[in-house]
């Protein structure tokens, strides 16, 4: 009986290990999947937080790569330098949010799927439209990566749009 009490206890007072999922309202949701955010995709995003009267959502996914013998393994995770990249590519977009006078929030994710987390920070903040950074790829690279905004819009719904825009 001790030990399920101190389980118990333990499982209380250990931090956690994430940041919880930031969950402030905005109709219009900037995501891309690691690369560059487009200027005309920005001004586009302006555009519709004005009409709207609402914030715009920034987000960029910091890839994680596959998993070792079934478990996760450490080198596979995003160095400093490409998170420091995906920040700074948020951080520059945001400054540009906040110039035009458009309310805005930044996140950068890591995930194996940007799909589903993009998917799941729009349904988090109640998002309407989606504007997704789809990068000028060969054609075997699409094959492999498969349609980001068609799994995006595939797993938020007829009611959210969802929208490539090239790099």
């Amino acid at each position: 009986m001790t030990t399920a009490v101190s389980s118990g206890l333990i499982g209380r007072l250990r931090k956690p290990k994430w940041d919880a999922q930031p969950t402030q309202p905005a109709s219009v949701l900037l995501a891309s999947a690691g690369g560059p955010f487009a200027p005309a995709a920005v001004s586009e995003a302006i555009g519709r937080a004005r009409s709207d009267d609402s914030a715009v959502a920034v987000v960029s996914i910091a890839r994680l790569y596959g998993s070792a013998f079934g478990l996760p393994n450490p080198g596979l995770m995003p160095t400093k330098a490409e998170m420091a990249v995906q920040h700074g590519q948020v951080d520059g977009v945001m400054k540009t949010l906040s110039s035009s006078g458009v309310g805005c929030y930044g996140q950068v994710a890591t995930t194996r799927h940007p799909a589903r987390t993009i998917a799941r920070v729009a349904q988090a903040r109640g998002s309407t439209h989606i504007l997704v950074m789809v990068p000028d790829a060969p054609r075997w690279r699409r094959i492999i990566e498969g349609d980001l905004v068609r799994a995006i819009a595939r797993r938020v719904g007829p009611a959210v749009t969802v929208e490539g825009v090239a790099t």
